[in-house]
């Protein structure tokens, strides 16, 4: 089963193989399949015609996939045009969510870690 692009797993159930779908997460797919009248634990080779139509139409009724992907960048890029403190964040790759930097957020700015020495360093005796 394909919708807006996207193949749903066959061996997945619905509830869990809409979330495929960039922008729908699992409290969505379930409001999808209930306003749609499908049963959660339904796999996507047993749905019907008349479902499969149901669904997509639902679907694509929300902002989903290239089109959010669109939003988000856009809304990132007119932080960064405006010269925000979070647009600032952005920019340099660097959380701006107010979390920590010191032990935190070491996938994003590399894994260069200091080492700490002892109080003294040694020095030779001539």
């Amino acid at each position: 089963m394909r919708i807006s692009g996207i193949t749903i797993p066959d061996s997945k159930r619905l509830e869990i193989g809409l979330t495929e779908v960039f922008g729908i997460g699992r409290v969505r797919a379930k409001r999808i399949l209930t306003d749609a009248k499908v049963d959660f634990g339904k796999k996507p080779t047993e749905l019907s015609s008349d479902e499969e139509a149901r669904l997509s139409e639902l679907v694509t009724a929300h902002n989903i996939e290239g089109e959010l992907r669109r939003d988000i960048s856009g809304n990132i890029k007119r932080l960064k045009d405006i010269k925000s403190y979070r647009g600032e964040r952005h920019s340099r790759n660097l959380p701006s969510r107010g979390q920590r930097t010191k032990t935190n957020s070491r996938s994003v700015r590399g894994n260069v870690r200091k080492t700490m020495t002892s109080g003294r360093r040694k020095v030779d005796k001539k």
